[in-house]
């Protein structure tokens, strides 16, 4: 590891753009613009590209090349975008993400072309492209283009919606997240004094050991969500309405269509997921009951479901932390702990809360030539060291693509993209708890089985709760605030169960689920869950099994997950695939119950 003063808690930028490079960041757009008018001129007047193997294949690598450059507006959009990430309120930030909006839509809407035409080949020449092997680099690249090809509008109608989806839906999701992240209140501390917190720190103290604290914190933030409540019903029911209308222009029956097609799995798959889970929700409202025995209440109040369990007497340093999860990757693999190691002595992980920065945490990464950056919201919880985790599996997984993959294929579809971050989370519990004892083991087993509902129960109530949303609103044309509270609150009952009380505040809570805004996304953890946990036997009973899971993270998007895991010995298409997973999580479940039992703790 390196040493801690080698450790560096805040991004550095410096490695997208310098001073220099900020006074004269315009040219990079300039470049990029010529770039892209380049090809257009080259190709916008040929048919020939559509026709012959080796003619595609030289369009394709200049338009690879575009790509691999000018994503989201290239390394000043990238470097923009991170810096909106730290500075929310930030008037001058969010100038120039509009100015770089601007071009990337006018050059997109300039090359729309390319792809409309290619995507609306016949199907005969869509089979010669296919069988070629000079555009193998590009095979499933194109399967997805003619696979999607029957959803694609005409290149006017494509243009105009890339013209006006910032200002129907993503300008209305930044400006919840704005207002949210503006907000502060006065919250009681440890030792009951009272003190002004910002909004992601009252978000993370609800999980407070304290119960002052989080209690303090929770009422904090349920008037917060309150007071925002008006707002963010409107916010919802426009970006429903924008949904409603994408998915009747392109002919989607269904409000989860365009998530599966996007993802690169079958509806199918995704439906066996949320019955198979669904089907187990005993298993989160066992979990809950064992919990509120465990903590010696009746119920836990919502913003107590998550809280851990157990005498942990101190909160740990992000130092701490960093040595634990080094310790787990450089036990699996040598080149994931030095990309880690990378990625702490070069500012590339901004660890702790502030005002006006984004309260969630994530991995984000753009261009297939540029690093992967990770934001946290550290308050030395065993929760935050295990989310350092998960995100660094994230990380490795940009990494190994960005190594092995052109720029067309390093996007990971959602289907796959959190196996693994739970991967890599679930090594770094074990390295926490080592050699521990029985009393450490109740706390330990608590841990992995809240990780589980979570990632699991939660999720697929989620998914359900979007579902009914944009039903209803479909059926209606607007949904108050209060009725989608009572959705929601219907959902999340489902999976807690009688041991969880739906508190008064808590019918507001979707309005900070930044997933419910990213449609459908919120699949992806379940399915992450469970395919993980298969991965990870598979690893404890061979460690060789480590260059097949590193095979997997450098992937990307260059095969179906279908046929990815298939290869790993996965049938993600069987319901019984699922339930063999979450059999495991219920026989820990029984196993944690009878501990506790002989540990006399209920």
């Amino acid at each position: 590891m390196p040493k801690v003063k080698d450790i560096k808690t805040e991004w550095d930028l410096s490695c997208l753009m310098n001073e220099d490079d900020l006074k004269n960041k315009d040219k990079e757009l300039n470049k990029y613009t010529r770039d892209n008018k380049y090809f257009v001129n080259k190709w916008k007047s040929r048919n020939d590209y559509l026709e012959s193997p080796g003619i595609l294949k030289e369009a394709l690598d200049e338009y690879e090349m575009l790509i691999r450059k000018y994503l989201g507006g290239g390394v000043s959009g990238y470097y923009f975008i991170l810096k909106s990430f730290i500075d929310q309120n930030n008037s001058s930030i969010k100038a120039e993400l509009n100015k770089i909006q601007d071009v990337v839509i006018r050059n997109t809407n300039e090359i729309e072309f390319f792809i409309n035409r290619l995507s609306k080949i016949t199907k005969d020449k869509q089979k010669k492209f296919l069988n070629a092997e000079i555009l193998k680099p590009y095979k499933h690249y194109l399967e997805i283009l003619f696979k999607n090809s029957s959803y694609l509008l005409s290149e006017p109608e494509e243009k105009i919606l890339n013209i006006f989806s910032p200002i129907s839906y993503d300008n209305w999701v930044k400006m919840t997240s704005d207002i949210l992240s503006r907000e502060k209140r006065t919250v009681l501390d440890e030792k009951g004094n009272k003190v002004v917190k910002v909004y992601s720190e009252i978000w993370s103290n609800t999980m407070d050991k304290n119960k002052k604290v989080r209690d303090s914190s929770a009422s904090a933030l349920n008037d917060i969500l309150s007071k925002n409540s008006d707002i963010a019903e409107n916010e919802i029911n426009s970006i429903l309405q924008y949904k409603k209308s994408q998915d009747e222009l392109r002919g989607m029956k269904y409000p989860d269509l365009q998530r599966h097609l996007s993802d690169d799995i079958d509806s199918e798959v995704v439906s066996s997921l949320i019955k198979a889970v669904q089907s187990k929700y005993d298993i989160s409202r066992k979990y809950y009951e064992l919990k509120s025995r465990l903590m010696g209440v009746k119920k836990l109040k919502y913003h107590e479901r998550n809280v851990e369990y157990g005498n942990i007497n101190h909160k740990y340093s992000f130092e701490e932390a960093s040595e634990y999860v080094g310790r787990a990757l450089k036990k699996m693999d040598d080149e994931f702990y030095k990309i880690y190691e990378e990625m702490l002595s070069k500012g590339r992980i901004d660890v702790y809360p502030k005002e006006g920065k984004e309260s969630s945490e994530f991995c984000a990464s753009l261009l297939l030539e540029k690093p992967a950056f990770i934001l946290l919201n550290y308050s030395g919880y065993v929760s935050d060291i295990t989310t350092l985790g998960h995100e660094m599996g994230h990380a490795l997984n940009d990494a190994l693509v960005r190594k092995n993959q052109n720029a067309l294929n390093i996007s990971v579809p959602l289907s796959t993209a959190e196996v693994a971050s739970i991967f890599m989370q679930s090594f770094v519990l074990d390295e926490i708890f080592t050699d521990s004892s029985d009393e450490e083991k109740i706390i330990l087993n608590m841990m992995i089985l809240n990780d589980a509902v979570s990632s699991i129960m939660r999720q697929v109530s989620c998914y359900n709760f979007e579902l009914e949303l944009h039903n209803e609103y479909r059926k209606k044309g607007y949904l108050p605030k209060e009725e989608i509270g009572n959705i929601f609150q219907k959902h999340m009952n489902d999976y807690m169960g009688d041991y969880v009380e739906q508190s008064k505040g808590s019918e507001n809570w979707w309005i900070a689920w930044d997933h419910i805004r990213s449609f459908f996304y919120v699949y992806s953890y379940a399915g992450g869950y469970l395919l993980s946990e298969y991965m990870r036997k598979r690893y404890l009973e061979d460690h060789r099994f480590i260059h097949k899971v590193k095979t997997f993270l450098s992937a990307g998007s260059s095969v179906s997950p279908g046929s990815l895991f298939l290869d790993l010995g996965m049938d993600i298409s069987k319901e019984s695939f699922w339930n063999y997973s979450l059999k495991q999580i219920e026989n820990l479940l029984q196993d944690t119950w009878k501990l506790a039992e002989r540990m006399k703790r209920i």
